[in-house]
C-alpha cells in the first residue's frame, strides 16, 4: 500500500480538502470534511439515514461537486473540471455499486456487465470476453444469460459489483450495498468486495447505516452533524 503524505498527494486516489456541501445555500450537509484515502484502502463510513453519507460518496465518486473546498484525484483538483472531463474520469477510474443494484431490466446479466465497456467504446467481442472472464472468476457464469428479474437480490448485487469492475477502476464507491440483503447474501457481497480489494488493490469506500455490520475494512469512520470522524 502506497503512502499518501501531504507532501505527495499524487499517491492518494482521493483526497477531500475542507469540503462543505449545501443544497440550499443555508444548511450544510457536510462541514469541513478532510479525508485522505490511500491506495488499497477499504474504508467504511457509518451513519444514520439522511445524515449525508450518499452526499459524501457522490463527491468522492465525482457525481457532485462541493459548495466549498476541493476534491483531488491522485493530486489533481477535479473540482474545476468540466462535465465532459468528469464523465471521462468516472467512466475509466471509478466503479459504482448502489443499494438498489441499478441493473437494466431489459438487458441480460451479461449485457448489463458489458454496458460500461460499450460506453467506453470497447468492441463487442472484447467486452463479451472480458465479461465472461469476470463471471467465471467469481463463479457466476451460470447467470450470464438470465434477466435481472430471474436472479436473487444477492446475485443482483454481486453482478452489480462485477459490472463496477469491468473498466478496471482505481476506486469503487459502494452506497449501502447490503441494505436490502439478508445475512447470508450480505456475507457473500462483503466477501466479494474484500476479495477485490485484496487481489486487485482496488480502493473501496463503503457507506452503511449498520453499526453492527462487520465490514472487512482497514479504516472506519462515522459521519455525524456534517463531520467525519475516524473510529
Amino acid at each position: 500500500m502506497k503512502n499518501c503524505e501531504s507532501s505527495n498527494s499524487r499517491t492518494c486516489p482521493v483526497e477531500l480538502v475542507n469540503v462543505w456541501k449545501s443544497y440550499d445555500g443555508t444548511y450544510f450537509v457536510l462541514k469541513g470534511v478532510n479525508l485522505k484515502i490511500k491506495e488499497g484502502d477499504f474504508i467504511s463510513v457509518k451513519g444514520k439515514s439522511g445524515i449525508g453519507k450518499t452526499t459524501l460518496l457522490k463527491l468522492i465518486g465525482l457525481i457532485d461537486t462541493p459548495t466549498k473546498g476541493k476534491v483531488l484525484f491522485y493530486g489533481r483538483n477535479v473540482t474545476v473540471l468540466k462535465d465532459e472531463e468528469l464523465s471521462e474520469f468516472r467512466l475509466k477510474k471509478i466503479g459504482f455499486v448502489f443499494q438498489f443494484f441499478n441493473l437494466i431490466p431489459s438487458l441480460s446479466v451479461l449485457e448489463n456487465i458489458e454496458l460500461p465497456m460499450a460506453i467506453a467504446g470497447l468492441k463487442k467481442s472484447e467486452r463479451r470476453k472480458k465479461a465472461f472472464t469476470l463471471l467465471k472468476k467469481f463463479k457466476l457464469e451460470k447467470l450470464a444469460y438470465r434477466m435481472p428479474d430471474e436472479i436473487s437480490g444477492g446475485e443482483k448485487q454481486r453482478i452489480a459489483i462485477i459490472r463496477a469492475l469491468v473498466n478496471e477502476p482505481r476506486v469503487i464507491v459502494a452506497d449501502e450495498p447490503t441494505a436490502n440483503l439478508d445475512e447470508e447474501n450480505t456475507f457473500k457481497v462483503l466477501t466479494l468486495l474484500k476479495k477485490i480489494n485484496a487481489e486487485r488493490r482496488v480502493t473501496i469506500i463503503l457507506a452503511t447505516t449498520s453499526f453492527q455490520e462487520e465490514i472487512p475494512s482497514n479504516r472506519n469512520y462515522t459521519l455525524k452533524n456534517g463531520k467525519l470522524v475516524e473510529i
